[in-house]
């Protein structure tokens, strides 16, 4: 029946008209919205499929209780967008400084409905192409070597239309509830149905299946009605203070905590869901047992014929029973959709999300790409990508991926002299968005020109790609790069891990690699990593050993500005490096060089000796000189016995005096090199 059914889903396939579009989106949630905006910006044809008749149908629902956990930081003392944005977990990125999370809510944790406004504006302010009130129920693909990957892909709607697309990107989300079966989960409810109405708790006994945030975020809603509340999970509770990770535990839910251990009846207890068994009593109480007293038992026959484990163990923790017993198990990927020819399979490690590269591309697939929330296996438990101020960047990471394949259009790039390198560096790290959000997965990378007198510049690109770096970005890398990455320290981090001891902040330069609070990395590479490289990295390192590494150390302002702590021990160790001096000097130095160097100073070559630079004046050479910047020798052996007042006179001419020409100095560096 199966084959048959598949042969006639093949045959309506091969007769049906298709609608085409280069990329086809499904879902119109944040990242399904955050894609179309990028795709409508670069003038490609695309559309997006939504099941709902409105964007964000999943923030209608969802959380239960209406907070969000994503905070709305509308202050930060700084008018600076980017930075502003490492504090902005809601808004999408767009050209639109109108559509800005903040101008929607005012609360620090919003009203999911906000949410709900704002994705509606973002849609209809930009004109999105989105196609509402279709619901995407088959994609299958058609071999082609015409097409962009080799095949095309077709899906088919509830209406039975067909389209055919190029390249796929889905943007699912995870919606479909995990449910755990076992004797009994008849009488379990769903997170996604139950009463979110306090007053229906009232006086009860609840058992919470779950330990995440939906779970606590259920608990936080009853806990002042309910005789006590346990709860359940295979796994101890993880806090997203020691975590490091957004999607744990988070303090706004956490209350029962509290009356947890300050012994007010409610609690939390471990335990492998799939081992409990569920029976109901005359009186409608549930009580909790084990799946081996029911093994060979007729659980029809009545609860007095059950063994439960409080006859044999007269404490077990859970023996008193509950009136209700409510599921919190988070959701999962819908891979129901997807024919077997895309070979759309669960990951490994967790089965929830879809096995994808680094790249956010199908393993199995080759032009289907997973967006946002379900595309979290790339970093799960280490980063940001399962939430909006992540992966707002990873997909315009993707999109760019894209651009270069199918357009031509290499990343986006921005090409420096040598002597901006330490700048432009300490610039990003303290404004950067993406880097600060996707720790050790972004990474801004630096390709070296030639003899290192030049740079460039590529922002936010995938880590773990970076063995094919030439390939996804258009840009070549033959002298060598820097990566430039936010980590937290590798031992700070964990469900058991104290963040509050003391001396936990490191503040001297010289023991920054032992920095543990979220601080920039920068790596450096003579040659490009290999695939080889990559996949033999040491554990939770983000990339391969480097030639050479330099941590900024960490502060507690989040502001690597300090010359001293940050600037100088960064700039030397670029220097070392490249074996060149980074430093910016005045004119009489670089003049003074020119007769007692062989070599200049790269910033010298192209300023000084270029006739470019900053015009000096007595004052600025004296600041200087008390400075201990420069020695003071420039004009004494020139002004004599001059009085003080005709000083600067004398030095304007002097600087203007072509009697000293530039050319033939240039001649001469080139003389002594040679």
């Amino acid at each position: 029946l199966g084959l048959a059914l598949y042969t006639g889903s093949l045959c309506m396939v091969s007769s049906a008209t298709f609608l085409y579009h280069d990329y086809c989106i499904i879902g119109a949630g944040p990242s399904g919205l955050q894609a179309a905006y990028f795709l409508q910006r670069a003038g490609r044809d695309y559309v997006v499929f939504e099941r709902s008749h409105a964007p964000g149908s999943f923030f209608a629902l969802y959380p239960r209780h209406r907070k969000l956990i994503s905070i709305n930081k509308r202050y930060t003392g700084k008018s600076n967008s980017e930075f502003n944005l490492r504090h902005d977990w809601n808004s999408l990125l767009s050209h639109d400084h109108q559509l800005l999370f903040r101008r929607y809510s005012r609360d620090f944790f919003p009203d999911a409905d906000a949410m709900v406004r704002y994705l509606e504006d973002f849609a209809s302010l930009l004109k999105l192409r989105i196609q509402y009130n279709t619901a995407i129920v088959h994609v299958t693909l058609e071999r082609d070597g015409q097409a962009w990957n080799g095949h095309y892909f077709l899906l088919i709607d509830q209406d039975r239309q067909n389209y055919k697309c190029s390249s796929l990107l889905v943007a699912t989300g995870t919606w479909v509830p995990n449910v755990v079966n076992f004797p009994g989960s008849e009488y379990v409810e769903g997170y996604e149905t139950v009463s979110i109405n306090p007053e229906d708790f009232a006086g009860q006994t609840v058992l919470i299946l779950g330990r995440g945030n939906s779970a606590f975020e259920t608990a936080e809603n009853i806990l002042g009605v309910t005789n006590f509340i346990h709860m359940v999970s295979r796994s101890r509770v993880r806090l997203s203070w020691a975590t490091h990770y957004v999607g744990d535990l988070r303090a706004i839910n956490n209350g029962l905590l509290d009356t947890y251990q300050l012994k007010s009846l409610d609690g939390l207890l471990e335990g492998d869901l799939e081992d409990l068994a569920i029976i109901k009593d005359r009186k409608g109480k549930l009580h909790i047992t084990l799946r081996f007293y029911l093994e060979n038992r007729n659980t029809s026959a009545g609860i007095d014929s059950i063994t439960l484990p409080q006859d044999e163990l007269d404490n077990f923790a859970t023996r008193a029973p509950y009136d209700r017993v409510i599921r919190c198990l988070g959701w999962k990927f819908d891979f129901s959709i997807y024919n077997r020819s895309l070979r759309m399979m669960p990951g490994k490690g967790n089965k929830k999300y879809p096995q994808i590269k680094p790249s956010y591309e199908s393993r199995g697939t080759r032009g289907l790409f997973v967006l946002g929330t379900a595309s979290h296996s790339v970093d799960f438990r280490k980063s940001a990508g399962g939430f909006i101020h992540g992966f707002r960047y990873t997909t315009r990471a993707v999109h760019r991926l894209l651009e270069n394949r199918h357009h031509g259009v290499p990343w986006p790039s921005t090409v420096y002299p040598i002597t901006q390198l330490t700048n432009s560096i300490i610039k990003r790290v303290n404004e950067a968005s993406g880097l600060y959000q996707m720790f050790s997965v972004l990474a801004d990378i630096i390709l070296l020109r030639e003899n290192a007198t030049a740079f460039e510049y590529l922002e936010e690109y995938p880590v773990g790609v970076l063995a094919e770096l030439e390939m996804q970005t258009g840009r070549k890398a033959p002298n060598g790069l820097f990566v430039v990455i936010m980590e937290y320290g590798r031992n700070f981090s964990g469900a058991d891990k104290d963040v509050f001891y003391y001396n936990r902040a490191v503040g001297e330069a010289q023991h920054a690699w032992q920095s543990n609070f979220l601080h920039p990395v920068i790596y450096y590479y003579k040659h490009l990593p290999t695939e080889s490289e990559m996949r033999l990295r040491p554990p939770d390192w983000p990339l391969p050993r480097p030639d050479a590494v330099h941590h900024i150390v960490e502060d507690f302002l989040t502001d690597w500005t300090a010359p001293n702590a940050h600037i100088l021990p960064l700039r030397r160790f670029l220097e070392n490096c490249l074996s060149t001096d980074l430093r910016n000097f005045f004119a009489e130095s670089c003049f003074l060089f020119t007769f007692t160097r062989q070599k200049l100073p790269p910033f010298c070559q192209q300023g000084y000796v270029r006739m470019q630079g900053l015009v000096g004046s007595e004052g600025l050479r004296r600041h200087a000189v008390e400075a201990g910047l420069l020695e003071d020798y420039a004009l004494t052996d020139f002004l004599g016995d001059r009085p003080p007042d005709s000083r600067e006179g004398s030095q304007d001419q002097l600087l203007r005096d072509h009697a000293i020409p530039v050319r033939p100095l240039q001649h001469l560096v080139n003389a002594k090199d040679e």
